[in-house]
């Protein structure tokens, strides 16, 4: 148990950097009021913002929160 405890725990290490570095990644959204008159324009177009950067970045910041979270909740039950 001990064995499985150390490598989860390297494993959470490893996921948390990751996720903070694509987080730290990610372009800023606060663009002002121009950025929310043209915010219409990305919705109506916004099939094509999951092959950008910004979409990729995005989907792989919730992969790695959930990620995150579950080892988390494990860690916790093996450590109690």
């Amino acid at each position: 148990m001990a064995i499985l405890k150390n490598v989860l725990s390297v494993v959470q290490i490893i996921v948390s950097l990751v996720l903070t570095t694509v987080v730290l990644m990610q372009s800023g959204k606060q663009t002002g009021l121009s950025g929310s008159i043209a915010g219409g324009a990305e919705t109506f177009f916004g099939k094509i913002k999951a092959r950008t950067m910004d979409g990729m970045l995005s989907r792989l910041t919730t992969i790695l929160a959930v990620l995150f979270i579950v080892i988390s909740f494990v860690l916790s039950l093996i450590i109690k």
